[in-house]
Parts: C-alpha cells; sequence; structure tokens
C-alpha cells in the first residue's frame, strides 16, 4: 500500500518548502530594512513574566507588531504605555511560526512634547484615583527637625543653596544623599534613596532624619522627567518621614510634589520651610520671657494685697483662745470628784464579783473535771486496743489477696492474649494486603487490555503526520512527514527508502489488519 499519493504534474514551476519560503523572506526584509525609525501610536502592551515586552504600533490604517527584548527593556528611559505616540528604533524581522513580521526595538522614546503630557497626565489619573495624593496621607512638617536628608546632586548649585539658606537661618545637621537628577539612573537612584532614609534605625549609629527635601532645578520636562516616574511618586507616597518636594522652579511641576507633604517652589524655599529663622525666634523667646516676668510680678503683687486684705478680717489669736481656755478650767474642776466616783464604782462592782468567789465551790467545780478525765482516760486503752485489733484484721485479709502466683498466673493469662490477639491481627493485615495486591494487578491487566499497545500486538499500526494522529487519506496526502508506530517501534517512510507511488486506489486491507483510525 502506497502511503503517500504522487502530486499532480505542475509543469517547470520549482516547488518550495514552507521553510523555504519563510527563510527567504526574512533574508530580505532583514537585508532591505535593517535599520529603521518608526513614528507610531502604542496600541496593545504585554508584559510576560520573562520580561520581554510585546507591543503594537499603529496609525489610522495599519499595525505593526513590536517586541523588546529583557535586556533592552530594562535599560529604556521611557516606558511604552497605551496610547502613547513614540518613536521606535530598531530592526525588521520575521517571525516564522505565526508568518507575520515585525521589527525588533532597541530604543523607544515619546514622539514630542504633547505625547509626553498626554503620558503624565494619564498617570496622574491613575495615581490619583489610587489616593497616592490624598490630602488625608500627608505628614505635617516638623517645626525644628533636628537631622535633616537631602536629596540631590552633590555637585550642583541648588545643595550650597539649601546649605547656605540653612545656616542663615537655623543651622541643623544635615545628611546628603547624592543622586542622579536627570537621565535614565534619575528615578530609580531617588526611588532608593527614599527608601534608604526611611529605613534607617532611630538611635542608630547614622541618625534618622526627621526631614527629608528632595531637590533639583529647573529644567525642560525631559530633564524632570524622572520626578515623573511611578516608582518615585510611590516612594515619596509611602514615607514615613515628612518629604518636602523642590523639584524645579515654581512654574515647573512634577508629579512627586502631588505625593510629597508638602511642595516648595525653588529649593531655598524649601530650606526657609524646614527651619524657623533662629533670630526670629530668639526675639520672640527674649519678648516671651519678658511678659512672662511682667505676669508673675503682677500677680504675686495682686495676691500680696489681697493677702493683707483677709488677714485685716481676721481676729486676733487671744481672742480665739479665750473660749478654750475658759472651758479646759471648768474641766479641770470637774476632774477630781469624777475620778473619785469613778473610783467608788470600781471598788462596788469588784466586791460583788468576789462575793461569789468560795474556796469550796472552786474544788467541787475541779473534783467533777478530774472525775470525767479519769472516766474518759479508762476508756481510751480498749477503744484504741479494739481499733488496733481491726486494722490489724483489714491488713491481714489484704495481704490474703496480694498473692503473688495469682498476679503471676493473671499476667501470664493477659500475655497470651495479647499473643492470640497480635497473630490473628498480622493474618487479617496480610489477607487484606493479598486481596488489594490481587485487585491491583487486575486493573492493572485490564489497563493493559484496553491501551492501543496490545492492539498494535495484533497488527495494527497507527499514522501520524506532523506530529498529530492522521485519520483519512486526505489528511496523509496534506502531511508534510508521516511516522507510523508498529508494535515494536516507529520508523517513517523515508528511513526505509520507499518513493512516493503513482496516484492510484489503495487496496483495501484485510480484515484481521490495517490502521486502528
Amino acid at each position: 500500500m502506497d502511503l503517500i499519493d504522487d502530486p499532480s504534474q505542475a509543469g517547470n514551476a520549482p516547488e518550495f518548502t514552507v521553510s523555504e519560503i519563510s527563510g527567504a523572506v526574512k533574508r530580505m526584509i532583514e537585508g532591505e530594512f535593517a535599520h529603521v525609525r518608526v513614528r507610531a501610536e502604542v496600541g496593545r502592551v504585554s508584559r510576560p513574566r520573562s520580561g520581554h515586552v510585546y507591543l503594537d504600533l499603529k496609525d489610522d490604517r495599519a499595525v505593526l507588531s513590536g517586541v523588546i527584548w529583557k535586556g533592552v527593556a530594562g535599560r529604556l528611559a521611557t516606558q511604552p504605555e497605551e496610547g502613547m505616540e513614540v518613536v521606535a528604533t530598531g530592526r525588521l524581522t520575521t517571525f516564522p511560526g505565526q508568518s507575520k513580521y515585525q521589527i525588533v526595538i532597541e530604543e523607544i522614546a515619546p514622539a514630542g512634547v504633547g505625547a509626553l503630557m498626554a503620558m503624565l497626565e494619564k498617570r496622574k489619573a491613575q495615581l490619583a484615583a489610587e489616593g497616592l495624593f490624598a490630602p488625608e496621607r500627608k505628614t505635617p512638617i516638623p517645626y525644628l527637625p533636628e537631622v535633616i536628608g537631602v536629596i540631590t546632586s552633590p555637585s550642583g548649585a541648588v545643595i550650597r543653596d539649601i546649605l547656605h539658606r540653612l545656616r542663615d537661618r537655623f543651622p541643623r545637621r544635615v545628611l546628603i544623599w547624592p543622586v542622579a537628577v536627570q537621565g535614565a539612573a534619575c528615578a530609580p537612584e531617588v526611588a532608593r534613596a527614599i527608601e534608604g532614609f526611611n529605613a534607617l534605625a532611630p538611635g542608630g549609629a547614622l541618625p534618622r532624619p526627621d526631614l527629608i527635601i528632595v531637590a533639583r532645578g529647573g529644567g525642560s520636562i525631559e530633564d524632570l522627567w524622572g520626578f515623573n516616574e511611578e516608582i518615585v511618586v510611590r516612594a515619596a507616597a509611602a514615607s514615613g518621614i515628612p518629604l518636602i518636594s523642590a523639584v524645579g522652579h515654581e512654574t515647573d511641576t512634577t508629579l512627586i510634589d502631588y505625593a510629597a507633604d508638602r511642595r516648595a517652589p525653588t529649593p531655598t524655599a524649601a530650606a526657609e520651610m524646614a527651619v524657623p529663622v533662629r533670630r526670629d525666634l530668639l526675639a520672640w523667646t527674649a519678648e516671651q520671657e519678658a511678659r512672662l516676668t511682667a505676669a508673675l510680678t503682677q500677680a504675686l503683687a495682686r495676691r500680696g494685697q489681697r493677702l493683707s486684705d483677709l488677714s485685716r478680717l481676721l481676729p486676733r489669736p487671744e481672742t480665739l483662745l479665750d473660749g478654750p481656755r475658759q472651758r479646759l478650767d471648768r474641766a479641770a474642776d470637774r476632774l477630781p470628784a469624777a475620778l473619785t466616783m469613778r473610783a467608788n464604782l470600781g471598788h462596788v462592782r469588784l466586791t460583788r464579783a468576789g462575793a461569789g468567789l468560795r474556796p469550796s465551790l472552786l474544788s467541787t467545780r475541779i473534783d467533777h473535771r478530774r472525775a470525767r478525765l479519769e472516766n474518759a482516760a479508762g476508756r481510751l486503752a480498749p477503744a484504741l486496743a479494739r481499733a488496733a485489733r481491726l486494722k490489724a484484721r483489714e491488713l491481714e485479709e489484704r495481704a490474703r489477696r496480694l498473692d503473688p502466683e495469682r498476679i503471676r498466673e493473671a499476667r501470664a493469662r493477659r500475655g497470651r492474649d495479647l499473643d492470640a490477639l497480635s497473630t490473628r491481627f498480622a493474618r487479617a493485615a496480610a489477607a487484606q494486603a493479598q486481596a488489594w495486591r490481587a485487585r491491583l494487578e487486575s486493573l492493572d491487566r485490564t489497563r493493559q487490555t484496553l491501551g492501543y499497545t496490545e492492539t498494535l500486538k495484533r497488527g495494527y499500526a497507527v499514522v501520524r503526520g506532523d506530529g498529530a494522529v492522521v485519520t483519512s487519506r486526505k489528511a496523509a496526502k496534506s502531511a508534510a512527514s508521516l511516522e507510523i508506530e508498529f508494535a515494536d517501534g516507529r520508523f517513517t517512510p523515508a528511513e526505509a527508502g520507499v518513493k512516493p507511488a503513482a496516484k492510484k486506489t489503495p487496496p483495501k486491507p484485510p480484515p484481521e489488519q490495517g490502521s486502528l483510525f
């Protein structure tokens, strides 16, 4: 039986495989469009877990697929977002698996200020919807911070202006975290600086700032773009330390200004917000001290005058003691007679009590108590003896029941019962395991009988074309390659040197053999 029929004759036209056509198209496209720049709107953007970025570049009439490999995506200054107008630079290539062409993007940038502003407004709305700009999230600025953390470039004029203004107003300790204030490294370095200041432990070797100032001088929207990145805005919103944003001049606005606790129009203004003027504080303190001294003097004078007025209303001490002194004299006059009367009453009560205490009465009571004691002592000895005999009999009865031989017999009997139970349990467990094993073997034999491998042993075969099972003659003719599986292995017609035969009707297979499908 021929596996593949000869195709109809097509004259002198050459025949190409699909792979040959795909390779030729790929070489032509990559040769003609080795390096291109495309201005378009970003459509669908996909970021799988591999780290690559897949997107669509489109205009009003066509769509071009694009891919940004993982290494390039991590270095991009601007990440593509849906709806953003960009200029993409890269090379055209093809993807034979889906018969389409695409651009491998090596660099991507917004197509002008309008695109940047549109992306900025979209990002602002998204972050505002998450509540990162809500007023209730903002923390009050401390009135006089001990340590101020400044995040800026250490080589610019901004840090000198801040330090100069702090020195003039109120000198404080300043920690400087140097960062790049523009370019691709700006956003990650600023975010790490904010998180680093917040990670400092209070009371540690490096003091934790009470206030953070993020500062940069003025510039274009491209220069300030690092402070519009989402990573910087989220770090500022999550900061546990109050943060002042001083990015650009008064007319410059970035997204970090909305997430910060306070916005300063300039870096110098941020320093003025951070600390008060020391001379003003000293003058105010001196004024408050003078007012306090005057208020205390006046209060003491008023209270002294009030005390003098009240003291004039009090009577003289001699007058206050006249009444108590007179009462004391009257009590002293009555005391001797009262003491004599008290002594007489006590003598009468003692005489009455002593009249009933006769020696004969005490002797009678003592004799009566002695007789009761001797009677009780006579009954005590027999009672103790009876109790001892009773306890002895109970002890002998319990001793007779505690026979060692009977205990050993009971223990041996219990041991024999335990051995018998163990033997029965072992036999039951072995019988159950044997039954389960027999059932498992029966199920395995049934599985093997129902599997297609047993059918192959009876002379049947499985035909596969392009990795899938072939179930019809039409599918076999359209397959690029065929593979036949027998009971003892697989092979392809190319291995056996079989050539396609002329088109003819294949004979019917015998009833006992043939294809399963």
